[in-house]
């Protein structure tokens, strides 16, 4: 995908042509390249494209318009909302100063071949209907900066909700969309108990569950998830 990407960077890819490029499902590209990646497809692609164009400005391109259609946006506004919006300074000013500071361009992805971590085989568990009580929040694909915080804030609460399983914490991963990825942190409870009014309540249904065991820092957990 990564190859695909860079490679035709300048066309209009979806995840239809992605999908058969790669020979896998459209609903498994657009799970497993996030967790990956940090980044939805749209979101890298709109990433990349406007880091070349800042290249472009900082080099002294002849005018922004042109840039702008390069970068596939049909108007000067259009590219210097979306502009903005990635790096927090309007083109009009980097190509007035003439280079990349108070920017951070987005670069290419590493294309590793070998992974870099070995995990064992799952263990498979048919588990009832569970139900959680925790806190949720939205948070960045690619600058998941705020899930410390959101822990912190749960704290309080893990061994002091009347009716929770203790042993355990969970981190639940729900709905993807729109570059972003709704957490929650979270305590399992048993049935029929009652969760406070200011904790979400997550019902999952009975369902038949791999458990993989992540053996190494936490700050490795992408890699893990890559594994094949």
């Amino acid at each position: 995908m990564l190859w695909v990407l860079e490679s035709r960077s300048r066309e209009p890819l979806g995840l239809d042509e992605l999908a058969a490029v790669t020979d896998r499902s459209r609903s498994y590209l657009s799970r497993i390249f996030p967790l990956i990646t940090g980044y939805s497809v749209t979101a890298y692609l709109r990433a990349r494209r406007l880091s070349d164009a800042a290249r472009q400005l900082a080099d002294g391109a002849p005018d922004i318009l042109s840039v702008a259609l390069e970068a596939g946006y049909g108007s000067h506004e259009a590219f210097t909302r979306a502009f903005r919006d990635q790096f927090g300074i309007t083109p009009q000013l980097v190509r007035r100063q003439r280079n990349l500071n108070g920017i951070t361009l987005v670069e290419p992805l590493r294309m590793d071949i070998a992974t870099p971590v070995a995990i064992e085989p799952p263990r498979f568990e048919n588990r009832p209907e569970m139900i959680f009580a925790g806190i949720a929040e939205r948070h960045q694909m690619n600058n998941p900066a705020g899930l410390p915080g959101q822990w912190q804030r749960f704290q309080p609460y893990i061994g002091n909700i009347d009716g929770a399983i203790a042993g355990a914490a969970y981190g639940m991963v729900d709905e993807i969309a729109d570059d972003k990825f709704e957490y929650v942190a979270a305590v399992e409870m048993r049935p029929g108990a009652y969760v406070p009014s200011e904790l979400q309540r997550v019902v999952v249904p009975a369902l038949k569950w791999a458990r993989f065991t992540h053996a190494g820092d936490l700050s490795t957990i992408r890699q893990s998830i890559g594994v094949p």
